[in-house]
């Protein structure tokens, strides 16, 4: 018997889109070697697919709709399914994400994963030299959460950068080029401010590290902080007013957003 057989559809959102897949898969009478080449991959990768040990991709998704004849039953399913791509602690925070108003994020090793290219994001996932098509997934859950700022009702998004992250060039020049002149587009758009924090400023708010304060929807706040295995969702009043103050602070001494963008663009021609 195997994998595939012993999944239970009802276990989650990714068992579910397994099972079905095969399921109407074998109604239509397509053999799985047939529909992977349908969909330019190998046989054995659609059978971890339909195991649910591997994650769909969006284009296979496509496919399987078109193929059989289903309008968009398995699109609208996947953004559920790339979920599983995230580790299972950060998922919640993913969760959180979509239904602030308001993230305020600072960092001082990496551009945010919401403003990061693709490039970017391979070069980050790759440093860690994981197996390929792990990074695949994993760049693609990344870029999918920034559907967040592309919305009618988006949230503000406001970054403050050490100035650190701009004279790092993750992946090489090129990709650190790119990767900073889509921050300047970004900070260009209404409802995205972006400082940075000049190597003048010294010792500030930030010094014990990265984090992420969330405005939500409905409710109180909540703060994220990054960590070495992984990070913390603390939705305490009392760290959630400290991660306040801190980025308050943060805003007080770091270059306005017009010299930010100029700062930043200065970096990107030092790549040149």
């Amino acid at each position: 018997m195997s994998l595939a057989d012993l999944l239970d559809p009802t276990s989650s959102v990714l068992a579910f889109y397994a099972t079905d897949l095969r399921r109407k898969r074998e109604k239509a009478g397509i053999s799985q070697r047939a529909f992977a080449k349908l969909a330019l991959m190998a046989p054995s990768l659609l059978n971890k697919i339909e195991a649910g040990t591997r994650l769909p991709t969006k284009e296979l998704s496509k496919l399987a709709d078109e193929t059989f004849g289903l309008e968009d039953h398995f699109q609208r399913l996947w953004p559920l399914v790339i979920k599983y791509a995230y580790p299972a602690w950060f998922r919640p925070f993913v969760d959180l994400e979509e239904a602030a108003t308001a993230i305020r994020s600072f960092q001082v090793q990496l551009i945010p994963g919401l403003l990061q290219t693709e490039d970017y994001a391979r070069a980050v996932f790759g440093a860690r030299r994981q197996n390929p098509d792990f990074v695949n997934e994993q760049v693609t859950a990344r870029l999918e959460r920034q559907h967040i700022l592309t919305r009618e009702n988006r949230p503000d998004l406001w970054v403050v950068l050490d100035e650190l992250v701009l004279r790092r060039p993750l992946g090489g020049n090129k990709i650190m080029r790119n990767q900073l002149e889509r921050l300047i587009a970004a900070a260009e758009e209404p409802s995205t401010v972006i400082q940075i924090l000049p190597f003048s400023s010294g010792v500030h708010a930030g010094v014990d590290g990265a984090f992420s304060a969330l405005t939500l929807d409905e409710g109180p706040g909540v703060v994220y902080v990054d960590g070495f295995l992984q990070g913390q969702i603390k939705a305490d009043p009392a760290d959630v007013r400290a991660a306040e103050r801190a980025y308050d602070l943060l805003t007080a001494v770091a270059l306005s957003p017009d010299a930010s963008i100029d700062r930043i663009a200065a970096a990107a021609k030092d790549l040149r």
